[in-house]
């Protein structure tokens, strides 16, 4: 399968720079992957669309303040990282800006002790490809806490407005620290939205997945197929598992909040048969899809995606790429608002 076959025109004025004001106002694109039909609504409506006895998997993940901004310790020049994930001790897996400049053996420097002396120091370990590198930090007191003072939300590239309140990046439930980016299709949910949903009927369980790499480097080869995913850690607790077992048993229908949720959970899906499913974790580099058949997941509410992305792809592998492609094409023309702060998407 050829990348190209999943590209896409954009005007960029349709990408979303900040978000709503009310997480629930965005608009919410339906469609049926077995007939192709599309709908439009508001993601209110999502309400309408779920049934008693649903279960629906949230992504608890929370966003690191991760964006480093510092300077080359010897020039002074500027030097920028994107924390990824913590390898040991401290030891962070990076992408480093900018990358040709930033060595082995480089020095950085971030933030002011008021003496003149940085409050946080790193040098470059290791090189890896397109900006990846290995630092080492150096510093004085708690680590989480230099980083909380210092660090920015990760926002994507493509996102050009500062955000004010960095919990707007952040999922109303979101737990456990440790991604690099926002499972952005539970931005869209409130606690008195979820209230709602568990009202009606719907059983609500959460999955860990901290979002990496994967979701900032874009794809580099020309066949999908040669496409290596990187690796995210994940987490899997009984209670959830739990509620996947059941929903199994009753023939319910297991709805994913998000590609990452998507992943997780048929992640899950293939290392137990669902009447073993249990508490677990581990690193997952599934790479979904057109072919792949899903083996939890029934339903999927996302976001729009960008052009050849792997989440493009995924949403294809669930409901068909050319039902795909023509539910983008209407969003499109209906000026519906793309990417991280955009509007919403549910495939059942």
């Amino acid at each position: 399968m050829n990348v190209n076959e999943f590209d896409f025109e954009l005007p960029e004025r349709l990408i979303a720079q900040t978000p709503l004001a009310d997480r629930t106002s965005s608009r919410l694109l339906t469609l049926n992957k077995e007939t192709g039909e599309i709908g439009h609504r508001y993601f209110t409506k999502l309400a309408d669309m779920l049934e008693a006895g649903d279960t629906l998997i949230l992504n608890d993940t929370r966003v690191m303040p991760a964006r480093l901004l510092g300077v080359k310790a010897d020039t002074g020049a500027k030097a920028e990282l994107l924390l990824l994930k913590q390898l040991e001790n401290d030891r962070w897996e990076t992408l480093a800006k900018p990358g040709k400049r930033l060595r082995v053996g480089t020095k950085l420097a971030f933030g002011d002790d008021g003496t003149g002396a940085p409050l946080l120091r790193a040098v470059i370990v290791a090189e890896g490809e397109q900006g990846a590198r290995v630092v080492e930090f150096e510093y004085d007191g708690i680590f989480n806490e230099l980083l909380d003072r210092l660090g920015e939300m990760p926002l994507p590239p493509y996102i050009k407005e500062r955000l004010d309140d960095r919990e707007r990046y952040q999922t109303v439930y979101a737990k456990h620290e440790g991604s690099a980016a926002a499972p952005t299709a539970g931005l869209h949910f409130t606690k008195p939205f979820l209230d709602e949903l568990a009202r009606k009927g719907v059983h609500i369980g959460y999955i860990t997945l901290h979002v990496g790499l994967g979701t900032f480097r874009p794809m580099s080869v020309d066949t999908v197929e040669e496409h290596a995913m990187h690796a995210e850690y994940y987490e899997l607790s009984e209670e959830t598992a739990e509620l996947l077992r059941s929903a199994k048993r009753r023939g319910g229908r297991i709805v994913a909040v998000g590609t990452t949720s998507a992943r997780t959970l048929e992640t899950v899906a293939a290392r137990f048969t669902y009447e073993q499913l249990q508490a677990c974790s581990g690193w997952t580099d599934i790479f979904i899809y057109p072919g792949y058949e899903f083996k939890l997941v029934n339903a999927l509410l996302t976001n729009f995606h960008l052009p050849k992305s792997t989440l493009v792809m995924l949403v294809s592998a669930l409901a068909g790429r050319a039902n795909i492609m023509q539910a983008y094409r209407e969003a499109v023309e209906r000026e519906y608002r793309f990417f991280s702060f955009g509007d919403a998407m549910f495939i059942y």
